[in-house]
């Protein structure tokens, strides 16, 4: 080994290697954030927010928190009547904040982990399921619109949301060119979901429905066409795409 060799193995100290500047640390703190969907970026934020105030009422440290803090904070959830889920939302953001900040993460205390079990135990888990639209109420909601363009688009929204089973998300993000007319229907391309957070996309066929339930015949609403009359343009954002039915293989 050569005298040039060995200098190479001697570790530099710390002071000697310039720190990376803010610009640099900003942009792995924002791609960092988008880990999360802007949806539960939002509610961590109210959460965490929550927490703070709750620490603030009491004199404690709400970043870093002691897990002694954490439970007593879910403690009083209960006590205020809130759900086993948004506790449980709760537990999630004070330990995506500290994880963020680089922090021990407090919510790994057994005492806090004691806390969330008994909080489950003692209010179950059990979610509140709503009320299903059945195509007979869509179909009512829809005949209940009005007329002009404003009905035009609510029926759109409302049909197709419900011929697709899209997600509110889904269907505001859409633009004209995710939408392909075919012979029998159309071909709906949905290029980030709730379950895809990655962005690798799918395609859902939507087939023609029943003219005479909804009074919309075929060629009532086509995407460009729509959105011309809705807003004077032809391409970019849609929300007026509407037919019933749904055939998942789109072929």
């Amino acid at each position: 080994m050569t005298p040039h060799d060995a200098k190479a193995l001697i570790p530099i100290a710390s002071s000697a290697v310039p720190a990376l500047g803010a610009p640099d640390l900003d942009k792995a703190a924002d791609l960092a954030r988008q880990e999360k969907a802007k949806a539960t970026r939002r509610a961590y934020r109210s959460d965490f927010a929550i927490f703070e105030a709750w620490c603030a009422s009491r004199s404690v440290s709400a970043l870093p928190a002691k897990g002694e803090s954490v439970a007593a904070f879910l403690a009083c959830e209960v006590e205020r009547g809130i759900r086993s889920s948004t506790i449980g939302r709760r537990v999630a953001a004070i330990r995506y904040a500290h994880k963020l900040a680089g922090h021990a993460v407090p919510t790994d205390d057994e005492r806090v982990k004691a806390t969330v079990r008994g909080i489950r135990r003692t209010l179950g888990t059990a979610a509140r399921k709503k009320a299903p639209a059945t195509a007979e109420r869509v179909i009512a909601m829809a005949l209940g619109t009005g007329a002009g363009l404003k009905g035009l688009r609510d029926r759109a929204l409302l049909l197709l949301g419900f011929a697709g089973a899209f997600r509110r998300s889904e269907i505001v993000a859409l633009d004209c060119e995710d939408i392909e007319e075919c012979e029998t229907g159309l071909r709906i391309t949905i290029r980030r979901g709730k379950t895809d957070q990655e962005g690798q996309g799918a395609t859902i066929g939507i087939v023609r429905g029943y003219e005479i339930m909804t009074g919309i015949g075929p060629a009532a609403v086509r995407c460009p066409r729509v959105r011309d009359r809705t807003s004077g343009k032809g391409a970019g954002a849609s929300v007026s795409r509407q037919q019933a039915g749904r055939n998942p293989s789109a072929q």
